[in-house]
């Protein structure tokens, strides 16, 4: 079963979910101009998901710390804070699971990027214990990954824009799902608005702006006006996590006060005094303002000591509990055989490292809040590689030949394992043996070459044999298992499968 949050309402006036599993795995970028609904629609995003995953919020305005008041997160101030103080209270904030939100309101334009890069930082560089899921909601992305120069320093942007793309680029293995909004997308550095897989575009009137989110969304030119049209709150989303076509969303309303919304009219107020207005403008026993706060590395020795243990006794989120107890034994290893079976189904899943599939993995059963008993990565392998061969040839075969074939499998290297469980399975299921470039693909390469040399290193050591029939068609027989797949002539071939 998996995990929505509900953003609000689609056109058809259905419920607008959002699958935080698929979202965790592929970011999403938000875009919309000033008065778009933007922030409103990360609190509302925030809210609906703040009992089920950890939350960091990189705030330039100030706008999220009223989540402090209904849901616990902690409120780090960046202006008391110093540059080692920042990067240990992020390291804590992964190792204790604590909701966050880093408030840059009153800091330098400066200081707020190398405050959000060693923020950043200190959560990418934990140890690899501490990899939990963790959605990283930065607001006014266009600040901290600019696409050109900015009103920082060229350090400040530097250190910033590294962090940005460390996050969008290699933040996933790491648990780190960046949600990143911007004004304008031509602002945005290109590399780390490519990394999003999923896209809730809000109204915006520039034509650059337009196109771009037109064509991230896969858009015809001409349908870009629609953009234009968008009402405050309203967006089009894209994505794995969202809809497979553009869907137009109107995002619900939020529990938390927006301290950033637009003010409203208000009258002009009478006059309070009978001193004339000059005068209280320019009189001289009118108080000067006071100063914007400026970021002091010296004062904010106590305002870090109390953030940290706020960290270290704030309550967790709900997920990372004890499993649910209704979930028995058969139930939690069939819902890993979901994992295992949606993960299989991804083309792509056998060209990514093994870790990090298995990093992937256990962030999918965190969701799922499936405990901490699961599979080690290599016996996560052996079940991705059982559960692949097994699509590879889905006909039912003879249990306890596949059984043996799977037990024998676990006598081999890791690199014979995959093309050694899809050629017994098709020998099980009586179908022709895979050709080469099938076998390369199974295992993760596009080389046929590589493919052939590894068979020939596995008849080496008499784990199979290579024979060829009088017409010309490839056998291979398996001596331990004492099959052979079925011998079929190549002009006969239909299919990838060996299906005739």
């Amino acid at each position: 079963m998996k995990t929505h949050i509900d953003v609000g309402q689609t056109g058809a006036q259905s419920p607008a979910l959002i699958d935080l599993e698929e979202l965790l795995a592929t970011r999403l970028l938000v875009q919309g101009n000033s008065g778009s609904g933007k922030s409103h629609l990360l609190r509302r995003l925030l809210e609906q998901s703040a009992g089920l995953v950890q939350q960091v919020v990189i705030d330039p305005e100030g706008d999220f710390i009223t989540l402090a008041e209904r849901f616990d997160h902690v409120v780090v101030d960046a202006a008391q804070s110093n540059d080692a103080e920042l990067t240990a209270i992020a390291t804590r904030v992964r190792q204790h699971r604590v909701s966050v939100v880093l408030n840059l309101e009153g800091v330098e334009v400066d200081a707020q990027l190398k405050c959000a890069a060693l923020f950043l930082n200190g959560l990418f560089d934990v140890d690899r214990d501490y990899w939990y899921p963790m959605l990283v909601v930065v607001d006014e992305a266009q600040l901290f990954a600019p696409a050109t120069s900015a009103d920082a320093s060229d350090e400040a942007r530097r250190l910033s824009l590294a962090a940005m793309t460390n996050l969008m680029c290699r933040g996933r293995k790491r648990g780190l799902a960046g949600v990143i909004a911007t004004q304008r997308l031509a602002k945005l550095a290109k590399n780390v608005a490519a990394e999003a897989s999923n896209f809730l575009m809000g109204r915006t009137f520039l034509d650059i702006d337009m196109a771009r989110a037109a064509d991230l969304l896969g858009m015809e030119k001409r349908q870009a006006e629609i953009f234009r049209d968008l009402q405050r709150g309203s967006f089009v989303g894209l994505g794995p996590a969202i809809a497979r076509r553009p869907l137009t969303i109107q995002v619900g309303d939020v529990q938390t006060a927006d301290r950033g919304s637009a003010p409203k009219l208000l009258p002009l107020p009478g006059a309070a005094t009978d001193a004339p207005a000059h005068d209280l403008i320019f009189s001289a026993d009118t108080p000067a303002p006071k100063p914007t706060r400026k970021r002091k590395a010296e004062a904010g020795a106590n305002e870090t000591a109390r953030v940290m243990a706020r960290i270290e006794t704030a309550p967790r989120p709900a997920f990372v509990a004890a499993p649910a107890p209704d979930l028995t034994d058969s139930q939690r290893q069939q819902a890993m055989d979901e994992i295992i079976l949606a993960m299989a189904q991804d083309e792509q899943s056998a060209f990514r490292p093994a870790g990090d599939l298995h990093r992937d993995f256990l962030t999918r059963c965190r969701i799922k809040r499936l405990g901490n008993n699961v599979p080690d990565q290599r016996s996560f392998q052996k079940r991705l590689h059982v559960t692949r061969a097994q699509m590879s040839a889905p006909e039912k075969v003879d249990p306890k030949l596949w059984t043996k074939a799977i037990n024998l499998s676990d006598r081999l290297p890791d690199d014979m394992r995959a093309p050694f469980l899809l050629i017994a399975r098709a020998a099980v299921a009586e179908r022709p043996a895979p050709e080469d470039a099938e076998i390369a693909q199974f295992f993760g390469s596009h080389s046929p070459s590589r493919a052939r040399r590894l068979l020939s290193n596995m008849e080496e050591i008499g784990l199979i044999v290579l024979r060829t029939d009088f017409q010309g068609a490839r056998i291979i027989a398996l001596p331990e298992l004492d099959i052979e797949t079925r011998a079929v002539h190549p002009k006969l071939r239909k299919n990838k499968n060996g299906a005739v």
